[in-house]
């Protein structure tokens, strides 16, 4: 089959590779109709992302048709549609019982070496390195599903793939980065990255009665995605944030502050910005976290950040005294995404909210190395590619 594969930093091809197989009987092998590049999948080009090996295959916002099953996955059968979450879950483990898919205990075979860097493991990830299982990922004609009895939700012939594909990532990780925010109704949300978690995070927001949202970011089309989505906007190029914030609350600061962008912020002059981008250059760090320092000045007293962005590992000079002080709630974490994927589909099926409106650019996977350029350089004004690898 034809598969995107890693190859070193900034080095992606296309590769034709072997077929995957069923290797447990809670396997299955899905065609895939369609795939998308996620923001995260950039740090694994730049990168910043550890524990990668030649010919790693990217993808974990996959959808597809059912082709082959184990013998103990008895809620699929062949031809059936269906959505693949990012998070690989066994369903049974103590976290997963609590709901913390991204948590699990069993889907990591790597677990000793993510617990290394992080205290503990978290569940295995397609396409997401060797530290998180080193699953194959979906940027590819085929995958294999592990604990398919758990994970993929089929989907309706009512809703389309475009509509369906991004219960796999952004959209519950957008709902959850909001649903961790605490809001309450009539409160003002920032959110840092009007990317595709950020558009999610932004109507997600909306839906949970925001009064107002308040999306940053220096994209031109970004910001004019997220003002059609109902938000008011602020370009960081153009404007001091922290500044522009305080004003627009009468000084006391959003109620809840997202951090949708991750560790590779970015940021014009500030002092402390150059410097983590400095330091990661010469690996004394290995996450750019401007945009997290920001959210935490920012926030008003009691309030809450929370930060669906990716981090990978260590990152310098957090205010850790302004957060206690200001006694912060700080959520965090990889998303849950099987909690998710049922209500956020009803949702779809009852028409508050179609998430196609994210895609910007249809390719094919042979497009997949040009697109991962674009995307990273912000150019012809790339927020979502979706591919479909048979055409």
């Amino acid at each position: 089959m034809r598969a995107l594969c890693w190859h070193g930093k900034g080095d992606v091809r296309v590769d034709t590779v072997a077929d995957p197989e069923i290797k447990h009987p809670r396997d299955a092998i899905i065609k895939i109709t369609a795939c998308a590049i996620c923001g995260s999948d950039l740090h694994l080009l730049d990168g910043y992302q550890p524990t990668m090996e030649a010919g790693d295959i990217l993808g974990h916002e996959n959808m597809g048709e059912v082709v082959a099953l184990g013998s103990e996955v008895t809620n699929l059968k062949i031809g059936d549609r269906v959505v693949v979450p990012f998070t690989i879950s066994c369903g049974d483990c103590w976290f997963c019982k609590k709901g913390l898919f991204a948590a699990c205990d069993r889907t990591n075979p790597n677990a000793d070496m993510a617990a290394k860097a992080m205290g503990h493991s978290p569940a295995g990830l397609f396409g997401f390195s060797h530290m998180l299982g080193g699953y194959c990922g979906g940027q590819a004609e085929y995958l294999r599903v592990p604990m398919a009895d758990v994970g993929p939700i089929k989907i309706p012939d009512n809703v389309t793939d475009e509509q369906a594909l991004f219960l796999s990532d952004i959209f519950p990780t957008g709902y959850m980065a909001a649903e961790n925010a605490q809001i309450e109704h009539g409160d003002t949300v920032a959110i840092w990255g009007c990317g595709p978690v950020g558009q999610f995070a932004i109507r997600s927001a909306l839906m949970m009665g925001a009064g107002r949202v308040i999306a940053i970011d220096e994209v031109p089309e970004r910001l004019a995605m997220a003002e059609a989505g109902g938000a008011e906007t602020i370009n960081f190029a153009e404007t001091d944030v922290y500044d522009e914030l305080q004003a627009r609350t009468k000084g006391r600061g959003p109620d809840s502050c997202i951090d949708a962008v991750g560790c590779e912020a970015a940021a014009h002059g500030a002092a402390d910005a150059v410097m983590d981008k400095v330091k990661a250059s010469m690996m004394l760090a290995t996450d750019r976290v401007h945009v997290l320092r920001q959210a935490i000045m920012s926030c008003r007293k009691g309030g809450t950040v929370s930060v669906p962005g990716v981090y990978v590992g260590m990152g310098d000079k957090l205010p850790i005294g302004a957060a206690m002080n200001k006694g912060l709630t700080i959520k965090l974490g990889q998303t849950h995404v099987q909690r998710y994927t049922r209500p956020l589909l009803e949702k779809i099926v009852a028409g508050a909210i179609d998430p196609s409106f994210v895609i910007t650019h249809p390719a094919s996977l042979e497009d997949a190395p040009e697109m991962y350029a674009k995307f990273r350089d912000k150019e012809e004004g790339v927020i979502k590619v979706v591919m479909r690898p048979h055409g």
